[in-house]
């Protein structure tokens, strides 16, 4: 081991009393944070999994874009058992709800002895982590224990990639472990290659790949039912950021529309359901809640989306679409989700998250962006009154999501060939 894990690792002594702390302060409005703890702190699993096919994906986002690349490896290993690790309750959530038949776990803490022995309780037949996670000591524990991992649908920004190469003594080493690893974008495969990764190949981005389930359609059906026939917006995944609800600046910025449409606004975390239905009222809307299950009465002006995992249902229930955490510097959440739903989609100016796919999806006349929510609010405003608008938006998502769909495909048969050849 050398110096820089060494060091590494010894902050791992310490570390396991303060992530306590802050999972009990995370509990406090989300309290699914206080279970399992055993799997995130070394505890041995009571009936492990044998060699799976083991994803990790940290969170919502992450768990639904490796969706469709599990299905593209389900073709090379039809047989092999599946492994979901997460690292939040609303990502596990997802895990278990995509995938009933998986063996969904926290992954422990980076500390070698946990790692271990996470390793040789699976002996995963490869691991595939989502997007941009590194773990140094899981990711040397797994070359010595001989799993092939690796890095799928993977990003970078500019301002990660400088915090990772101040510590490129110890990123650098753990990138090369990886056997290969596929981004989403030219400039992503760049930024990794400069923290050290190899055999780095551009593959794009799997969220494209994702479609709404007969379920989905079938629930966003039921939902639209519920709404009547008025024009339906949709705000999803908002967020809050440094003490900024985006929920608010939102409902703030509607007070000045004047038209029967129904604002919807879908919070990204449950521990806001609450405070978004709260925030309504106050500022004197009418408002309710999807969980009353029932329909939407004819003076309610805002529908608060209080339920977790249904979030295509309601893009697909919509006539516009705005998503979440843009207006607030959070980098913006799965915009290609409601793109590929043909919905007219609206965003704000955080966008490093899909910053390709929020140019692209621009300049192919397929989305729009705004830059404050009194621009949102007016712009929404005229694309729901104007169904021409709506159709050439929707004509013009369709073609740009069909122009980048098969990364999955492309990682799927790469991973497959790697590990075949092994």
């Amino acid at each position: 081991m050398d110096a820089a894990r060494r060091l590494y690792t010894l902050l791992w002594q310490p570390a396991p009393f303060f992530i306590r702390r802050y999972l009990k302060k995370r509990a406090q409005a989300a309290p699914a944070y206080l279970a399992h703890w055993g799997e995130r702190f070394g505890g041995a699993q009571a009936d492990p999994v044998q060699e799976p096919l083991w994803v990790h994906a940290v969170s919502v986002g992450e768990t639904r874009a490796a969706e469709p690349l599990i299905r593209g490896l389900r073709r090379y290993f039809p047989d092999a058992p599946l492994l979901l690790t997460q690292m939040t309750p609303t990502g596990r959530a997802a895990a278990q709800a995509l995938y009933p038949n998986a063996q969904c776990r926290y992954l422990p803490y980076d500390k070698p002895e946990w790692v271990g022995q996470f390793l040789r309780e699976h002996r995963p037949r490869l691991g595939i982590l989502m997007e941009t996670e590194i773990w140094p000591n899981l990711m040397h524990g797994c070359a010595q224990e001989g799993v092939p991992l690796f890095l799928a649908n993977a990003r970078l920004s500019e301002k990660s990639q400088n915090g990772y190469l101040k510590v490129r003594r110890l990123v650098e080493p753990a990138m090369q472990t990886l056997r290969g690893c596929y981004a989403q974008t030219a400039a992503d495969a760049e930024r990794l290659h400069l923290i050290g990764a190899s055999n780095v190949h551009v593959c794009g981005n799997t969220k494209y790949d994702i479609t709404p389930t007969a379920g989905m359609r079938e629930l966003a059906a039921v939902l639209r039912n519920r709404t009547g026939n008025r024009p339906v917006l949709v705000c999803g995944s908002t967020r809050e950021h440094k003490g900024v609800d985006e929920a608010e600046l939102l409902l703030r910025a509607w007070r000045a529309y004047h038209g029967d449409a129904l604002l919807v606004i879908v919070p990204r975390h449950p521990e806001r359901f609450q405070t978004a239905f709260d925030t309504a009222v106050r500022l004197g809307f009418t408002a309710q809640k999807r969980s009353d299950n029932a329909a939407v009465a004819a003076g309610t002006q805002v529908w608060i989306g209080d339920s977790m995992g249904e979030l295509m249902a309601y893009y697909l229930a919509a006539d516009v679409a705005f998503v979440g955490g843009s207006l607030v510097d959070t980098g913006c959440q799965n915009l290609i989700e409601p793109v590929a739903c043909g919905v007219p989609t609206l965003f704000g100016p955080s966008t490093y998250n899909f910053d390709a796919a929020a140019r692209g999806a621009v300049e192919a006349g397929a989305a729009g962006q705004v830059f404050s929510a009194q621009e949102w609010q007016y712009t929404a405003a005229q694309w729901l009154s104007d169904a021409a608008l709506r159709s050439r938006y929707a004509a013009c998502a369709e073609a740009f999501v069909g122009k980048h769909r098969g990364a999955s495909r492309r990682m799927a048969e790469r991973i497959a060939e790697t590990v075949q050849q092994a």
